[in-house]
């Protein structure tokens, strides 16, 4: 129901009167507060805070010569969203690769697809012999053939240059001959625990496609170290891409010491237009934490380092998720029941975990099959019982979530998990998780009906770059749940458009830890704020991923705004 607070609310005498920057009125204003929608008529900015929520009138009566009045014109005001886990690093890097995404997200639809975009990129950046070309987004259940590319189908064409091509999830990739070369992969390569190489039919011999840890190798070739100065720029285009979905605080989940080096240089020359939470990868764990060289939970010119990255498996739609129930269908490089794989052992999970919370560093754990979040509980309750530390607010956070049990999301509310769930997956490969998981597993994939019914504070993603950076995708995949066929997946999972804005902003804040400066327009937070063209509470649920950015607000600046 919809409610409006009738009187001026006043942080402090540290709000004066006469300094109010902003007003923004005429539209509504919905500020996400509570558990239910509360719209305000009018609201102020002073600084870079939020300084005065009320009426309309009495707002306006604060005006100054100074004071900019923005009307609304029936558009809406809510607050700026949280990028609930992504890579915003490597969507900067993707910047300078192919992009081999299906449509509608990309044009490629066959292999012979693939290798016309590689050969654009390569003119495009006029990518010489020996150096590496990378493509990244194929998908094999979007491609004619059916299947993945070939080392073979990419020396044809590539003779001269190490070629590797990422897939759309993140966790394996195919390498032509030379780059199998430079990451000394042979057929005498052994497969490293938590990862495969796939190998030719009878043979020893590498077919061209590696899943997991055995993509370690090629990140020396995936992970160029440019010139500062370029890597500001690849950085700032992801920025201001971000900021043009309504994203005013972005999320890079895997830092290496590259990208960490990246990061701070961009914070101490104040180039983040956004805030930017990052999340230090695991095995630098040592080098992290209670070293003194991380300050956590704390933003310095817009870039906090909020805690520590786990990855306990590989993706369900490339059937490299950790299962308790074997895939349904075929597996590249498995015979019989296959239930996927973890990428770390129990024993590494739970030293982690005791590091992690010995230090009040927060975890955050890739887990998009059930067995590796059976992992995650019982690396919690390992070092729970060898700290004797019951009761602290950990706030570990399961990444993906996807594919669960019902009973876990009991132990997520018995230990303080939260889930940061990726529904855009119920459209993009919502088909594919019916054929490979069934119909009853696909159904519970992202169970954010159920959280709410737990009283879990989740959030939601796209993961950029595995899928586009548009929240409004985000929010009507959560909405509806319909798969690129049109079969609604997991009907009993869908949320109300409020509760699918509450993982973008108040939940969002909430894991983050920012819950007391940002995720709601309340007096005393940071004027994070976003204008759209139309109210997702009050369209038509199929509409929502139509609805358009107009403005992003970043601490009172606009910094993205539509050319209308």
């Amino acid at each position: 129901m919809k409610k409006t607070i009738l009187a001026i609310a006043v942080s402090s005498l540290s709000f004066s009167v006469f300094a109010v920057d902003q007003i923004y009125w005429g539209g509504d204003i919905l500020t996400m507060r509570g558990e239910s929608p509360e719209y305000v008529e009018a609201l102020a900015v002073t600084g870079n805070k939020i300084s005065h929520v009320g009426k309309k009138d009495q707002l306006l009566s604060l005006k100054k010569s100074h004071t900019q009045i923005i009307n609304l014109g029936g558009k809406t005001l809510l607050p700026g969203f949280i990028d609930g886990h992504g890579h915003i690093t490597q969507y900067a890097d993707a910047l300078e690769q192919a992009e081999l995404s299906p449509p509608p997200v990309g044009k490629v639809e066959s292999i012979p697809d693939i290798i016309r975009e590689l050969k654009a990129l390569q003119k495009r950046l006029n990518i010489k012999d020996s150096q590496v070309i990378i493509g990244s987004g194929y998908d094999p259940e979007y491609l004619k053939e059916k299947r993945h590319p070939t080392a073979a189908e990419l020396d044809a064409v590539f003779p001269k240059n190490p070629v590797i091509l990422r897939h759309a999830s993140g966790h394996m990739l195919v390498a032509n001959s030379l780059a199998l070369k430079a990451a000394k992969i042979t057929a005498a390569t052994p497969d490293p625990s938590g990862g495969a190489i796939i190998r030719k039919p009878g043979s020893q011999e590498p077919l061209g496609l590696v899943q997991e840890t055995a993509m370690t190798p090629f990140l020396p070739m995936i992970i160029t170290k440019r010139p500062m100065q370029k890597e500001m720029s690849l950085l700032k285009q992801a920025l201001d891409d971000y900021a043009k979905v309504g994203v005013t605080t972005a999320n890079e989940a895997l830092i290496t010491p590259e990208k960490m080096e990246v990061l701070n240089y961009a914070a101490k020359n104040n180039l983040l237009s956004i805030d930017i939470v990052g999340l230090p990868f695991y095995l630098m764990a040592n080098d992290v934490i209670g070293t003194g060289k991380v300050k956590w939970h704390e933003y310095n010119n817009g870039l906090k380092y909020a805690g520590l990255k786990i990855a306990l498996d590989g993706s369900p739609q490339g059937k490299t998720a950790y299962l308790t129930e074997h895939y349904h269908t075929p597996v590249p490089g498995c015979t019989g029941h296959c239930h996927g794989f973890p990428n770390m052992t129990q024993e590494e999970v739970n030293q982690i975990f005791v590091k992690a919370y010995q230090h009040q560093v927060q975890i955050y754990a890739h887990c998009n099959g059930d067995a590796s979040t059976d992992m995650m509980i019982k690396g919690h309750q390992f070092a729970e019982k060898k700290l004797n530390t019951p009761g602290i607010d950990r706030r570990t956070v399961i990444i993906h979530s996807q594919v669960m049990r019902p009973e876990q999301l009991d132990s997520y509310k018995k230990f303080n998990f939260y889930p940061t769930f990726f529904t855009n997956h119920t459209y993009f490969w919502g088909d594919a998780h019916m054929a490979n998981l069934g119909a009853k597993r696909a159904s519970f994939i992202s169970p954010m009906a159920s959280a709410k019914k737990k009283g879990l504070k989740f959030a939601n993603h796209n993961d950029a770059p595995v899928t586009p950076i548009s929240q409004m995708m985000v929010l009507w995949s959560s909405v509806n749940r319909v798969s690129k066929s049109g079969v609604v997946v997991g009907p009993n999972e869908r949320v109300s458009p409020y509760v699918g804005l509450q993982a973008l902003t108040s939940y969002g804040a909430y894991q983050y830890r920012d819950e007391a400066i940002k995720g709601s327009l309340e007096v005393g937070k940071l004027a994070d704020m976003v204008v759209l063209d139309a109210n997702p509470l009050k369209i038509e649920p199929l509409k929502i991923k139509d609805i358009q950015v107009l403005r992003t607000i970043k601490s009172g600046k606009t910094i993205y705004q539509a050319k209308l």
